[in-house]
C-alpha cells in the first residue's frame, strides 16, 4: 500500500469533517442570532444553546484543521521487517486468522477509511494498541486485553 497516497486519504477526510463542523457551527451561529431566537423569559435557553454549540462546532474545527497541517507536514518513514513500529508506520495484524491494517499516526486516531480495498484505521501513539505496538517488529506477538478478554495480535507486516 502506498502511504502517501493514505495520508491524501486522511487528509480529504480531515478537510471533509472541517467543512461539516464549519457548516454546522454557521448554522448554529445563524440560530443563535435569529430573532426567534431571542429569550422570552429567563428560562428560555434556545439561544443560548445555539451559541454553545457553534463555539463547539467552531473549536472542532479548529482541531481539524491543526490536524490537516499536521499530516500536511508529516515526514512517512520507510519500514522494513527490522526496523521497530513508529510513527507513520502502516501494520497489518492478524488475528485469529483475520487481518486489519493500521496507520499510526500523530493525530485523529479512530478515523477509518477504505484504501485500495481493505479498511484501514488511524491510531495514535497514545492509544492503547498504538502504545503496545510501538517497537515491536514484523513476526512479533502482542498481548492486549480488548473488553477484558485477552488476545494476541500477530504483526504481519510493517511498512
Amino acid at each position: 500500500m502506498n502511504k502517501r497516497a493514505i495520508v491524501r486519504k486522511i487528509i480529504a477526510k480531515l478537510t471533509d469533517d472541517m467543512a461539516l463542523s464549519l457548516k454546522a457551527a454557521r448554522t448554529a451561529h445563524e440560530e443563535a442570532t435569529h430573532e426567534e431566537s431571542k429569550a422570552e423569559d429567563k428560562y428560555d435557553t434556545r439561544g443560548l444553546e445555539a451559541a454553545y454549540l457553534a463555539g463547539g462546532q467552531a473549536r472542532q474545527a479548529a482541531e481539524t484543521e491543526k490536524a490537516i497541517a499536521a499530516y500536511e507536514s508529516l515526514a512517512l518513514q520507510k519500514f522494513t521487517a527490522k526496523d521497530p513500529i513508529d510513527l507513520t508506520a502502516l501494520v497489518e495484524l492478524e488475528l485469529d486468522d483475520e487481518r486489519t491494517f493500521y496507520f499510526l499516526g500523530p493525530v485523529s486516531g479512530g478515523l477509518e477509511f477504505t484504501h485500495e480495498g481493505k479498511q484501514v484505521l488511524v491510531i495514535t501513539p497514545q492509544a492503547p494498541l498504538g502504545q503496545n505496538l510501538t517497537g515491536k517488529k514484523q513476526g512479533d506477538k502482542l498481548k492486549m486485553k480488548i473488553g477484558g478478554l485477552p488476545v494476541e495480535y500477530r504483526v504481519v507486516s510493517v511498512k
